[in-house]
């Protein structure tokens, strides 16, 4: 409840100013894409709320669809959940038809969350952002090609955005620009990655 999500969201806004002030200063204009990772949404919302007024600018959360959207075993709540109350706020949630909390499933610990801060449902309901899912296989790919591609362990909450991107990027136009939210590194995922690969480390 009120005043928490709101702290949460000022504190972590420097990621936004952040990230504004340094696509002025390298290509001298906003982004046509912000993008993040989307659990219980602090990061994202960090992210997001420096461009919100700006309607130049894109704003896209990709959530966790875990073993798939259908299978009822995902954390996608702004995709797939209802309009509930959990912790004290109403937002979208995973839930029962009694309203009771389900459980969430991902492959990261951080988007394995049945709920998302209220501003995030906000940003859905007004069509000011829009909110899409990446599966754990898809993630493990989009951890895969960083790794490959840049040398650099991105974090499984990160992989799902990464993921996301290469099925974003070939829709847009050579000139059009993505800024993505890296929320963390992945050496605290390296067991999981790698049990989930079949890789013995």
């Amino acid at each position: 409840p009120h005043p928490y999500p709101k702290i949460v969201r000022d504190f972590q806004s420097v990621i936004g100013r952040e990230a504004r002030g340094q696509m002025m200063s390298t290509v001298g204009r906003l982004p046509d894409y912000a993008v993040a990772c989307v659990g219980g949404g602090s990061n994202a919302i960090g992210l997001f709320y420096e461009f919100i007024k700006d309607s130049s600018v894109k704003l896209l959360g990709v959530e966790a669809a875990g073993l798939g959207v259908e299978t009822g075993k995902h954390a996608a709540t702004l995709t797939a959940g209802e309009v509930g109350v959990l912790h004290g706020s109403m937002s979208y949630l995973l839930q029962d038809e009694h309203g009771q909390v389900t459980e969430a499933h991902s492959i990261s610990a951080g988007l394995d969350y049945p709920g998302v801060g209220p501003e995030h449902s906000w940003l859905r309901d007004s069509g000011r952002a829009e909110y899409v899912s990446v599966t754990d296989s898809e993630a493990l790919e989009g951890f895969e090609l960083m790794c490959r591609a840049e040398g650099i362990i991105p974090a499984l909450e990160t992989a799902h955005a990464i993921y996301y991107l290469t099925k974003l990027a070939p829709t847009l136009s050579r000139d059009q620009i993505i800024l993505m939210g890296f929320s963390g590194r992945g050496d605290k995922d390296m067991q999981t990655v790698a049990e989930a690969l079949g890789v013995e480390i």
